[in-house]
């Protein structure tokens, strides 16, 4: 027996892939490759080795310090898993991405798939992005805020919770919560948590929210399955588990070959799976089927869910933003939060069946008849940057500001500045004259020298 895995796994392994058992076990003797995708609305795909089932992820030839790399907290890339980026391909060949849609990322933190699917979906379309778990909520909040899209709400809700919406989604992404098999080579201590159990008190954990979820998904709509996982019982039993009291249609790919992606048919369930000695990339598995049944709609209530800023206020708020007839500005409190205008009434709606973490933008808070920008607008992808001063730091500095730590920049002058480092907003600072305030957000601080 190895000392990579736990017996039961192995055996079974070994079972499944038989002669390809060698290099499997070679594979997780590998350093991991290490991956990223970009933000199209912030940058573009610089030379390298391309991810072949996204437009947007490549693979770097080393591991950098990403904490020190200022553009990752400018929201310009995203660290990924590269298996994990065949959402894409999957979301090309089973929905139009062309018209608006209704999307719900079930599973959503730390927040990989979610940003993923803002840089396919249109302006005009929804995500509504949730975690269940509340601190993961928040990581998930951080990551979409970097992102700088306005048309998602975050959201902390049990599954179940979304049954208030019958038939309202176009798109479900459930990422599963599951034993991850697919990750031992990431996470050495995933393998010391395994055992067969855990992978039945999975199974029973998904079928779960699939029960609980299905109500939500329209007629003709499309859910899309993953965990990175191998075995059957999380992935094409729990599918077939779907399918027998349902009527549901499972979506067949076209997979090019040289992807050495293994298509699975068991019973009425079609899925791809990943392994690690195939691919370069981490155990993986996704599955997408249509909603052939009928499903009784909710109907958008239009009201006044949200509370308008003032006019003088957002007469104010007018040259913030790049296009600013195209959103709406509402008042939570103190907070001035920008939404865009044809998600309006779904937005205000939602807000008022689910527990909302963050919605839309937040541009301000008001204090004192003053606006101080929020960090979530300067990393926004509709931030209108000629109407602020900005100062761009070194290096340096840019680490300084992102450590929360004092910096000397724009000596003598008074007011709000944003900071960018090459171009990328960074956040914002308030000029004193003779000092300044970062105003970068304390939880988002970095602690590494």
């Amino acid at each position: 027996m190895s000392d990579f895995f736990p017996a039961a796994f192995e055996n079974r392994m070994k079972s499944t892939l038989g002669h390809e058992w060698p290099d499997f076990l070679q594979a997780h003797k590998q350093t991991p490759p290490v991956a990223v995708r970009i933000n199209p609305y912030k940058d573009k795909l610089p030379e390298g080795i391309k991810i072949p089932w996204t437009d947007f992820g490549y693979y770097l030839p080393e591991r950098p310090i990403f904490t020190l790399d200022p553009a990752l907290h400018a929201g310009k890339y995203y660290v990924q898993e590269p298996s994990s980026m065949f959402l894409e391909h999957v979301m090309k060949h089973s929905v139009d991405l062309t018209k608006p849609l209704r999307m719900l990322d079930l599973c959503s933190a730390p927040g990989g798939k979610s940003t993923h699917l803002l840089s396919l979906l249109t302006k005009d379309s929804l995500l509504v992005s949730n975690e269940v778990i509340r601190s993961r909520a928040q990581t998930l909040s951080e990551n979409i805020q970097k992102w700088g899209c306005a048309n998602v709400l975050v959201t902390n809700n049990d599954p179940e919770t979304f049954q208030k919406l019958p038939g309202y989604f176009d798109v479900i992404v459930v990422d599963a919560p599951c034993s991850g098999e697919g990750l031992f080579r990431k996470d050495p201590d995933a393998a010391k948590e395994w055992s067969e159990d855990g992978i039945n008190l999975c199974s029973q954990r998904q079928r779960r929210i699939l029960n609980d979820v299905w109500p939500a998904l329209k007629e003709n709509g499309v859910l899309i399955y993953s965990t990175c996982t191998f075995n059957e019982s999380e992935n094409e039993n729990t599918l077939n588990w779907l399918g027998e009291d349902r009527a549901i249609e499972f979506i067949d790919l076209l997979l090019p070959k040289e992807w050495n992606i293994e298509k699975i048919e068991v019973g009425m369930a079609i899925g791809y799976r990943f392994y690690p000695h195939r691919v370069n990339g981490e155990g993986f598995f996704i599955s997408a089927l249509r909603k052939m049944e009928g499903e009784q709609s909710i109907r958008i209530r239009a009201g006044k869910n949200f509370d308008l800023t003032p006019k003088k206020i957002s007469e104010q708020l007018h040259d913030w933003s790049l296009q600013p007839d195209q959103f709406k500005f509402i008042q939570q409190n103190s907070l001035l939060i920008q939404i865009p205008s044809r998600l309006y009434d779904e937005m205000g709606f939602i807000s008022t069946q689910l527990h909302i973490v963050s919605k839309g933008t937040a541009v301000a808070e008001t204090k004192h008849e003053k606006l101080i920008p929020e960090h979530a607008m300067a990393l926004s992808i509709h931030l209108n940057q000629h109407h602020f001063t900005v100062i761009d730091l070194e290096l340096e500095e840019a680490l300084a500001y992102l450590r929360k730590e004092p910096i000397q920049v724009g000596e003598g002058q008074r007011g709000f500045a944003l900071v960018t480092f090459k171009g990328m907003p960074l956040g914002w600072i308030n000029q004193l004259g003779n000092r300044i305030n970062n105003l970068y957000p304390a939880a988002w601080r970095i602690r590494m020298n």
